[in-house]
């Protein structure tokens, strides 16, 4: 199995933002998990060696789709880039059930044995591009946009934020190095909000700070010290309204704690600039695509 990817599907991933490296050796794990160090066993006993077909990776229900070529990167790997694939509905498309997604021509064992990897990758990120999708239609219009946040699975961070664009939505920090997030602890830790704030723009003047606070007092101090960013945690609708006046436009402000879909046009109208989900990446249900293997 090689472990680099054809510059093509290297190509297509670099464009939309993915490292091709870390896309290769995360499917190079996978693999190695579903193989377990021998044979697809079944599909050496029940498919001659040199038989070819056509697998296409197709939606069972309507979706957002993500991963196209995270799932060619597969087919490639798995067969020493003997597989060819045609991404045929772009990702962050809207698709309907029936509609292929990938198709790939090659060896019928390496199609075999990439088959559920592939669909891992490509029903998992196209799940949480289909929930944050939803998010976004509701903020519609209201000015505000759906942002993930750090609860993403292990390794899976890039991938997972990538679909969250694909969706409609904007991204958080990709790391703890890249901006600054203050919260109750550390408020806790440096003996107030504002003692945190300066602490962290003493150290790191360059770096974007986001402060959380549970009210609006907190609110008035941070905003008097300096902050680019607030985090409003688990206000009420009213709350939020006020916010948003006492703010009067220093900083943006960001929604959290306990959002649902059912509540995220209102808050999105109170004047807030981002609504923080979590449930975008930690809790998105996959989305069904199914693969069907024909002649080809």
């Amino acid at each position: 199995m090689t472990t680099v990817l054809h510059s093509d599907i290297a190509r297509h991933l670099a464009e939309a933002g993915l490292d091709a490296s870390l896309v290769a050796d995360l499917v190079q794990r996978a693999l190695a998990e579903d193989l377990d160090g021998g044979v697809d066993v079944t599909s050496v006993a029940t498919v001659p060696a040199e038989q070819r077909a056509v697998l296409d990776l197709a939606a069972r229900q309507d979706g957002v789709t993500c991963g196209a070529w995270v799932a060619a990167a597969v087919f490639d790997l798995v067969s020493d880039h003997d597989a060819v694939a045609e991404v045929r509905i772009a990702d962050g498309s809207q698709v309907r059930a029936g509609d292929v997604i990938v198709s790939v021509r090659g060896r019928t064992r390496d199609l075999l044995v990439g088959e559920r990897t592939s669909l891992n990758f490509l029903g998992h990120l196209s799940g949480v591009a289909t929930a944050t999708h939803a998010w976004a239609e509701r903020l519609e219009g209201t000015g505000a946009r759906v942002r993930d946040t750090r609860k993403t699975t292990p390794m899976f961070r890039t991938l997972e934020k990538y679909a969250v664009r694909c969706g409609g939505g904007v991204n958080h920090r990709m790391s703890l190095s890249d901006a600054a997030l203050v919260k109750d602890n550390h408020i806790v830790a440096a003996g107030g909000v504002r003692q945190a704030f300066a602490a962290v723009r003493e150290r790191f003047p360059g770096v974007p700070v986001e402060v959380e606070v549970d009210n609006n007092t907190q609110l008035a101090e941070v905003l008097d010290a300096g902050a680019d960013l607030v985090l409003l945690d688990n206000y009420t609708i009213d709350a939020l309204r006020e916010a948003v006046a006492i703010n009067a436009g220093r900083a943006r402000l960001e929604a959290s704690g306990g959002l649902t879909l059912d509540v995220a046009a209102e808050v999105g109208r109170t004047g807030v600039d981002y609504l923080a989900v979590g449930a975008l990446t930690h809790s998105a249900r996959v989305l069904d695509i199914g693969a069907d293997l024909r002649e080809g």
